[in-house]
């Protein structure tokens, strides 16, 4: 398993807590900063999630990499 992933999930689960707390307490500032720490989590191990599917299938990873590139650049975002 990818460290982002351990991480990710760590961060989120601290950050359902702060959100609970600041639920409670009526402390808005813990809530949000809960909230944020939500987000990253799932932000990190989603991430981990794409770092061990490239390692897993390095191959298709490149061709769908190649392939958005492509696109993106037909559309001229970049």
């Amino acid at each position: 398993m990818d460290e982002n992933r351990v991480t990710g999930a760590a961060r989120e689960g601290v950050g359902k807590v702060q959100d609970a707390v600041g639920g409670l307490t009526g402390d808005r500032d813990t809530q949000a900063q809960g909230m944020y720490n939500q987000q990253m989590g799932q932000a990190e191990n989603i991430v981990g999630q794409l770092c061990d599917n490239v390692r897993e299938q390095p191959l298709t990873s490149l061709a769908i990499a190649a392939g958005i590139g492509y696109i993106l650049g037909r559309l001229r975002i970049l």
